[in-house]
């Protein structure tokens, strides 16, 4: 009976010393700040978001989320509640977006501020202001992303139909028609040169010691008009059809280079998905290079706990237990000489 009575009395002295426990740690952690709340109203979806994320302004932790649900007032949208410090800088310029932890998928709310306003965004907790909240960096990627992927189809649509068949066929006709034409001038250059010899021996030979006479004169200036007459008419010829090639050049170069023709639209590609790898390069690359380095510190403690359970498995139940006393403590005992054998 008197063993009875004691264990009840050592049980109740547990529970009374578990109870002040309790209540000490409810009061050491009590949260006597003031706090102001406000609402979030987002289109997008929020996955990773959960009750008691952090709510950061500019990276400094300033409060909590405390629910998550159904925009009453706009359908379809999603409510969050949040609490924040009294002393956040929060303003009528300021606007949330979702941020995220690395690869776990765990997400929190981001406030910024525009710097538009300094006036306090007033609010109560019958009925909280709304803070406006903007696409994350994820949702302005994906929707980045399509809009490339669309201009760098269409591009390439259209190079295919400027680098057809019929069109290389029309360009290698093209050159081929300057080629001819650049020909045809060298022709003529020439004929011009034999003229221009033809009269200075001519000249000579009326004027010079020789002194032709007038007929013979006559005759050669004749036939001198009459190939420069055939020369001209070829020139002319040659000048038509290089001066429609030039046109048809120009035509093919002013569809290509118009406003919204194919290296326009190729342009325009190049600039978006140039824009989106560098904001990709500078924003997300280096959040991903900490999460990998976070997971790699990771794996190494989880290997090292392994090891030491590989190592000592009662561990693990009995804990690492007390190690042995070492020399000059008290108890250490110097391990026993092994015994000789006589012969």
């Amino acid at each position: 009976m008197e063993n009875k009575s004691h264990a009840l009395a050592a049980g109740a002295f547990v529970l009374f010393v578990a109870a002040l426990l309790v209540a000490l740690a409810l009061w050491l952690t009590r949260d006597t700040a003031s706090h102001l709340v406000f609402d979030i109203s987002s289109r997008d979806a929020v996955t990773g978001l959960q009750p008691q994320a952090n709510v950061r302004f500019r990276g400094v932790t300033v409060g909590k989320v405390v629910a998550i649900g159904f925009d009453p007032y706009v359908r379809g949208n999603v409510l969050i509640r949040i609490n924040t410090n009294a002393d956040a800088p929060i303003s009528q310029s300021t606007f949330a977006t979702l941020g995220f932890q690395g690869v776990t998928g765990l997400a929190f709310v981001q406030l910024d501020d525009t710097g538009e306003s300094r006036e306090a965004l007033a609010t109560s907790d019958e009925l909280p202001a709304r803070i406006p909240i903007r696409p994350s960096l994820l949702s302005k990627l994906a929707d980045q992303g399509t809009s490339i992927l669309v201009q760098v189809e269409e591009t390439s649509r259209r190079l295919n139909q400027l680098l057809a068949s019929e069109n290389q066929k029309a360009l290698f006709a093209a050159v081929h028609d300057i080629g001819q034409a650049a020909g045809k001038f060298g022709q003529a250059a020439t004929s011009v040169q034999q003229f221009s010899s033809n009269a200075s021996r001519i000249l000579d030979f009326q004027f010079g010691p020789e002194k032709m006479n007038l007929p013979k004169l006559a005759d050669d200036m004749e036939a001198t008009l009459k190939s420069l007459q055939a020369t001209s008419k070829s020139v002319g010829d040659s000048a038509d059809e290089f001066k429609s090639t030039a046109a048809e050049i120009k035509q093919a170069a002013r569809s290509a280079t118009q406003p919204g023709g194919a290296l326009d639209k190729l342009g325009q590609g190049a600039d978006a998905l140039t824009s989106a790898s560098q904001s990709f390069g500078a924003n997300t690359l280096p959040r991903l290079n900490r999460t990998s380095d976070e997971a790699a510190r990771t794996a190494r403690a989880l290997g090292q706990a392994a090891t030491g359970l590989n190592d000592n498995p009662q561990a693990l139940i009995y804990g690492n237990g007390a190690l042995p006393p070492g020399p000059g403590e008290a108890g250490f005992q110097p391990p026993a000489a092994p015994a000789r054998s006589t012969p």
